[in-house]
């Protein structure tokens, strides 16, 4: 008995594999253009979708391959509009992503692991650890899965959700230039961002990518003993290299970068962090986003009061710095990055 063949999934070839996949199928060229335009614009879910191919092509593509695709084990609705979903891919694994809405704009946040091998002590992925990288084009799916599910042009894309994107640095810059492209989602390349931990060979990398990608990093404290507790797989990247690094960036790329800054009562919230704050950032271009954490069940850490994050933002803004209080979304259904994937995908 013959071995059923082993189906690939389309959307995992680039231009040039599925350019052979057609010719072994003795197709012309401009089928190709055709069926991209099938997976990246319109994002089909059946071959039968693709109704300007022939039916012969259409079956021939059936045997040889399959279009990916997500299945939706958990979806919430915010009071605030957002929507999160916990999505499956067909090897079993699950991730999470999230559309947030506002005036007429959606945002994307999405995930470019399954879990997270940093280890972040107040983030719910961390605790997870990781199952595996995503490819480009399971980065790709969370963004047209909002986009479809909203019916509504996705404007911008943040890589904020489960894992270190530089942790998965080839797929995740291919799915920022497919969600650039024209013959993708066309979406602007500076309404693209990036966060990382502060992986320095691959922010230096990044600086030198000629895409205007927008990068952010999770800074959290400028003191380095606090930084080591709150993000201990980064330690080694030390807050002194990552200065030097982000001065770089912003020499080679003349880019405003963004600090992320989750305020946690009692930990980085100190009128010492707050200085180390200021220094880190002063005379740089930068912005600094603070974040009022999200109360995470069974979490040892807590939000600290509206009152002490404007304290942060007056601060900053005295020293010269830009700096904004991050409007939390979903704050009413599972928000913090993990927590919909621990209660749904057991």
């Amino acid at each position: 008995m013959q071995d059923p063949i082993t189906k690939t999934n389309i959307r995992s070839l680039d231009h040039s594999e599925l350019q052979k996949l057609l010719t072994d199928l003795g197709q012309p060229s401009f089928r190709v253009k055709q069926i991209e335009e099938w997976l990246w614009e319109k994002n089909a879910h059946d071959f039968d979708e693709m109704t300007n191919l022939p039916k012969t092509l259409r079956e021939a593509l059936k045997e040889r391959c399959t279009l990916g695709g997500v299945s939706v084990i958990a979806r919430q609705l915010s009071g605030d509009g957002s929507r999160k979903y916990l999505l499956r891919f067909s090897d079993g694994v699950s991730v999470e992503c999230v559309g947030m809405p506002s005036r007429g704009r959606l945002t994307v946040c999405a995930s470019t692991q399954a879990g997270c091998g940093m280890g972040c002590a107040f983030c719910a992925t961390g605790a997870a650890g990781l199952t595996r990288s995503l490819s480009s084009s399971e980065i790709y799916e969370q963004v047209m899965h909002v986009r479809d599910d909203f019916g509504s042009r996705v404007t911008s894309v943040v890589m904020m959700g489960q894992g270190e994107p530089f942790a998965n640095y080839d797929a995740t810059l291919a799915a920022l230039r497919k969600l650039n492209s024209p013959d993708g989602a066309g979406i602007g390349a500076r309404h693209l961002t990036v966060s990382t931990c502060g992986v320095i060979p691959n922010i230096i990398r990044f600086s030198k990518e000629p895409e205007q990608f927008t990068l952010a990093i999770s800074l959290h404290s400028a003191v380095q003993s606090t930084r080591n507790m709150l993000m201990p797989h980064v330690k080694r990247y030390s807050l002194l290299r990552l200065y030097d690094a982000m001065g770089e960036y912003v020499d080679r790329t003349g880019r405003r970068p963004t600090y992320e800054y989750a305020l946690i009562k009692g930990i980085n919230d100190s009128d010492g962090e707050l200085g180390a704050l200021c220094d880190f950032c002063r005379d740089n271009l930068a912005h600094v986003n603070i974040i009022q954490l999200n109360a995470v069940k069974g979490s040892r850490f807590a939000p600290v009061s509206e009152a002490r994050a404007q304290e942060f933002v007056r601060a900053l803004n005295k020293v010269g710095v830009e700096a904004t209080i991050r409007n939390s979304r979903g704050a009413d259904i599972d928000a913090a990055c993990g927590q919909l994937r621990q209660n749904y995908d057991k």
